[in-house]
Order: C-alpha cells, then sequence, then structure tokens
C-alpha cells in the first residue's frame, strides 16, 4: 500500500531536517526530494509550522490508539495517564533534537500565530490524555485536574526534551513522581 502523500511530505521534511536543522530545512528542498510541487505541498501543509502540527498529530495518534486491554485498565489511574504520556513522549523519540528545534521556532518572537495555535494544541493533547486514560472526573475536580495535568505534561515535556538517558528513564521517573504529588495533592483536598 503507498504511503498518503501527507505522510510522505512530513517524513521528507524530518529526514532533510535531521541533516542540519528545522530552520534550515525549506518546503522546495521537500518538492525536489519527492519529485512533487510546492502546490502540492501546499495542498496537506499550508505553511511550514503545519507539518510541525502534523508531527505532534502523530504523537496524539499513538495515544488514541492505545487499547484499554484488561491489564491497561486494571491500573490505577496515576499509572495509566502515566502509560499515556509516555506513549505520546515515546512517539516523538526519534526525532527528539528535531521536535526541540519546532518548538523553538515556534516560541521565536514574533511568531505570536504559531504560540496561540500551541496554546489550544496542549489543551486538545491533554484532554486526549485524559480520554486515553480513562479519566473520569467532573465538574470542579476536572478542571482542577487538567490544569495539573496540563502543568504536569509541560514539565515533563521540557525535561523530555533534554533526557539523552536510555528509553527517557529519567522522564519516566520524573514523570512518575509528579503525578504521584499530584495524587497526594488531590487526596488532602478532597479531604478539606
Amino acid at each position: 500500500m503507498n504511503q498518503p502523500l501527507a505522510d510522505r511530505i512530513l517524513d521528507s521534511a524530518l529526514k532533510l531536517a535531521e541533516q542540519g536543522s528545522w530552520e534550515s530545512m525549506h518546503l522546495y528542498e521537500i518538492a525536489e526530494a519527492l519529485d512533487i510541487t510546492l502546490d502540492q505541498i501546499r495542498q496537506h501543509y499550508p505553511q511550514k509550522d503545519d507539518l510541525v502540527e502534523a508531527w505532534f498529530d502523530r504523537a496524539d495518534r499513538a495515544v488514541l490508539q492505545i487499547a484499554p486491554s484488561p491489564e491497561f485498565m486494571q491500573l490505577g489511574e496515576i499509572d495509566r495517564l502515566h502509560y499515556v504520556i509516555m506513549t505520546w513522549f515515546d512517539a516523538l523519540a526519534s526525532h527528539r533534537r528535531l521536535t526541540r528545534q519546532m518548538l523553538a521556532y515556534k516560541l521565536e518572537f514574533g511568531h505570536v500565530h504559531l504560540q496561540t495555535l500551541g496554546i489550544m494544541r496542549i489543551s486538545r493533547t491533554v484532554q486526549w490524555f485524559r480520554e486515553a486514560a480513562r479519566v473520569e472526573s467532573l465538574d470542579l475536580r476536572r478542571i482542577v485536574e487538567e490544569v495539573g495535568t496540563t502543568a504536569i505534561y509541560l514539565i515533563s515535556f521540557t525535561c523530555w526534551l533534554y533526557d539523552d538517558s536510555l528509553g527517557s528513564e529519567k522522564t519516566r521517573g520524573f514523570l512518575d513522581r509528579q503525578l504521584r504529588r499530584a495524587e497526594r495533592c488531590g487526596k488532602v483536598f478532597a479531604r478539606l
């Protein structure tokens, strides 16, 4: 089966950027490598940042493909959330350096439009984490948990971006500690 053109474009972008950097990779290079036109790229990715979004969409899809096996469902909520978030990080692991560069590109001064989209992406990704982990809280508890999960995800993502340990073990441990701390805080607040 042939790989869809959108996936081929993204894979080519990643491959070309690995040879240099995300900043130095140009869309015309992708067109030349795939023997397609810039218009064919534009049809799938109207701007370079859309490739970044597609890269993070792949990680989201990895999370959404987690099958709720009996073993997974027997895990506690915190362990399920840990598994889901690490699945997202693992999906990006093959291009960790590029992922750092993509984020730096988004955070450049003057890229407010990209930063706004990034905030919406964070919210959407956290929602998918909670769904994939089968988190069922409601109302005020849900709101507090979403804020906490977002903070834990972002600080763990920062840790992961620079984690050179085998299998991202440093990040796995860091994430586990943060989730356990949040769980303890939640139990304290529930008693109040």
